[in-house]
């Protein structure tokens, strides 16, 4: 079977095949940095460090370009109401950023570039549209990509252009030929940054940085670009536009976007103010909630943000690593039909879990292959299963979460250090705390364990321990 991947720009689910034999090159847009990066932000990069993981898994080798854009209105706005360099709190927040990344298990993309640093690139795209004359320099030190020039501007989004000239407006300074028409190059302002140019000082629009940037790091033509459903229009559809109209080819043969998240109901949005930043999310839950939550529904539907999804997200977690639990240290063993059942349970997870990602990266197809794995180990250990006859499948658990970005034995950490004999002798005083019915001293040794990484489970044959 082969991977399968929805496609914005056809609007159906087409077999992947790559530019390059058993190479991917991806584009996935990044943040505009000019304020605290939110989980909005966390959803879509951890939609395409999923993607990546699993193209990787199935043996491509991908090189996936994530930019940032570092000169942009609304960062000069914020700079200028904080009194602040706009370069300087451009980088402050990349580096939050990127530490926001690394704290959710996202990889690092292979390349970061950024619009300030394409500038070249950026100015020879711009003049060698104007010479093919699908842009133009009305002398105002504007330049403006000219839409009714481009035969097939709306493909991704579908819209006509005649009905998008219906709500367009001209701002006053502006000298267009058409309302669409989108401005390449903008003529600078007192007080903003600006570097010199052919048509006079000024900086990039927005939506030739991505291309340019694409340009300069994948070439004329890339396997897949990415990024939220809000960019479809204008962004996405601009960069084609100016893409294949500046080469002449088609510009990305897969299109993918994530769906929105929302909270309670709503868009997240600055406007609403129900804006929490990953930061925030991140002092109050651990990061595999987020990138459960994310991988339990589609990428392309609306996520729903709330602490029911977020405790939902968590026990599933849990869950998981229940499946690492250690086998009781007196366990008989399995019978030789048993540890050959669980064994074949492996392979059927595997088969499964392959199956679903395939079908447009059904992660919560995949998670549900997972969970019946864990299931299989859970029933095997609870019928005397022994440490050495549970490896396979705990290997397999995993290396399979792992595809996805969950690190089930995260929590294993807080026990470096610890020895077992002394969590025993925890567990043996607490017992002793219960025969006495002291339970103030065995919910005190109960939590001292717990801030440990240690969680205690009482069943009918004693305490056992697992992180």
């Amino acid at each position: 079977m082969t991977v399968r991947i929805y496609n914005t720009l056809t609007r159906k689910k087409e077999e992947f095949q790559t530019l390059e034999p058993g190479k991917v090159k991806m584009y996935v847009c990044g943040v505009t940095v000019y304020n605290d990066a939110h989980v909005g932000h966390a959803m879509s990069a951890l939609v395409f460090d999923v993607i990546r993981r699993y193209l990787e898994f199935r043996g491509y080798q991908v090189r996936h370009v994530m930019n940032y854009t570092d000169v942009d209105d609304k960062i000069i706005n914020r700079a200028n109401s904080l009194g602040e360099d706009p370069f300087k709190l451009a980088q402050r927040y990349i580096d939050d950023y990127n530490r926001n990344l690394g704290d959710l298990n996202i990889l690092p993309a292979t390349v970061n570039p950024r619009a300030t640093q394409t500038m070249n690139e950026i100015q020879a795209m711009i003049q060698g549209l104007i010479d093919r004359g699908y842009a133009y320099a009305p002398g105002n030190g504007d330049v403006y990509f000219r839409v009714t020039k481009d035969s097939d501007y709306g493909k991704l989004s579908g819209r006509r252009l005649d009905d998008m000239q219906a709500g367009a407006r001209i701002e006053v300074e502006e000298q267009k030929e058409h309302p669409m028409d989108f401005a390449l190059w903008k003529g600078a302002k007192p007080g903003e940054p600006a570097w010199e140019s052919p048509w006079g000082q000024g900086r990039p629009g927005w939506h030739i940085e991505c291309s340019a940037m694409n340009l300069a790091e994948l070439g004329e033509q890339i396997d897949i670009h990415g990024g939220g459903n809000d960019l479809i229009f204008p962004h996405h559809e601009n960069e084609i536009a100016q893409s294949e109209s500046f080469t002449g080819k088609p510009f990305s043969r897969y299109w993918m976007h994530n769906g929105m998240l929302q909270l309670g109901g709503e868009k997240m949005s600055k406007s609403l103010g129900n804006i929490i930043s990953i930061n925030e999310f991140l002092s109050k839950r651990e990061a595999g909630v987020m990138r459960m939550l994310v991988l339990n529904g589609s990428y392309r539907a609306p996520l729903i943000f709330n602490e029911e999804t977020l405790d939902s997200a968590a026990k599933g977690l849990e869950r998981l690593r229940s499946g690492l639990k250690p086998a009781s240290p007196s366990a008989a063993g399995l019978s030789p039909e048993a540890a050959a059942a669980l064994l074949e349970q492996c392979e059927t997870t595997q088969q499964a879990f392959t199956e679903a990602m395939d079908d447009d990266f059904n992660s919560a197809g995949a998670l549900a292959s997972l969970f019946e794995l864990v299931r299989a180990v859970n029933t095997a250990r609870d019928s005397g299963a022994r440490d050495e006859q549970l490896a396979p499948a705990r290997t397999t658990l995993v290396t399979l979460a792992g595809v996805l970005g969950l690190r089930l034995e995260a929590k294993k950490a807080a026990l470096e250090g610890l020895d077992e004999a002394w969590i025993l002798a925890k567990i043996e005083q607490r017992n002793q705390a219960r025969r006495n019915k002291d339970w103030a001293a065995s919910d005190a040794i109960r939590n001292e364990l717990l801030e440990k990484g240690v969680k205690l489970e009482d069943t009918k044959d004693g305490t056992t321990w697992h992180w």
